[in-house]
């Protein structure tokens, strides 16, 4: 396996990158095309609400986000992701196998909407469906579409998808700010880490800022594994 390069973070976001990195311990290298992430030391948290932002609890166990997969297991992967990237929707069918075959992985999905209004708006409507315990078939019902988005597009595969979509728009009316925080989060965070873009990834506590395959993603959750029962 080739050797993985370290991250070079921008002046003027270095002591933030600090405090995200050290969440994650493990988690300080830079993905390249095809490359595994590996173990690296990182500094101490700070303390502060940036720090409780970028807390391992925020960062892998976010009460506010439902999980897929085995929700007891014992290696999250996270994901940020767009609900229009089509690498996004390329990888998706593959993370659920995995997580199906594996049966000890929890699935987590960060909304970053990076690619405009409608996904803001895909965004935003899917995580105010958490009210009618179909976040995840909604999550299911947008990743799978091949076409651009449209609020009107969204909608419509909501509801094709068995969800009460009236009762999502209400509920986004009344929990605005709080699925606004939710986002807000998600963008600190995956800022914090240095992800360019989607997909990225958390991989126990490796962070994996890029696509992986199928066999390069059971590599990384078994170096993840390796990595929490040597603590």
């Amino acid at each position: 396996m080739t050797d993985t390069v370290p991250l070079q973070p921008t002046a003027d976001t270095r002591s933030t990158r600090r405090r995200a990195l050290a969440v994650l311990g493990s988690g300080s290298l830079l993905l390249g095309l095809g490359l595994l992430p590996r173990a690296a030391p990182a500094a101490p948290a700070a303390g502060g609400d940036q720090a409780n932002v970028l807390s391992e609890a925020a960062v892998l166990r976010d009460p506010e986000l439902p999980v897929a997969g085995n929700a007891d297991g014992d290696i999250s992967i996270v994901e940020f992701f767009d609900f229009q990237c089509p690498y996004c929707r390329k990888v998706a069918p593959e993370l659920r196998a995995l997580a199906q075959e594996d049966g000890k992985i929890r699935l987590v999905f960060k909304d970053w909407p990076v690619l405009g209004a409608a996904s803001i708006y895909a965004a935003r409507l899917t995580l105010a469906t958490r009210s009618q315990d179909k976040y995840i078939a909604a999550h299911e019902a947008l990743i799978g579409l091949t076409s651009r988005l449209s609020e009107a597009g969204v909608r419509d595969a909501l509801s094709a998808a068995g969800i009460d979509v009236a009762r999502a728009t209400a509920d986004l009316d009344s929990k605005g700010k709080e699925i606004d925080a939710i986002l807000a989060r998600n963008n600190a965070q995956a800022k914090a880490f240095g992800f360019q873009g989607t997909p990225s990834f958390i991989v126990g506590k490796f962070r994996v800022p890029g696509v992986l395959t199928k066999d390069q993603f059971k590599l990384a959750i078994a170096d993840a594994r390796k990595a929490a029962a040597q603590k």
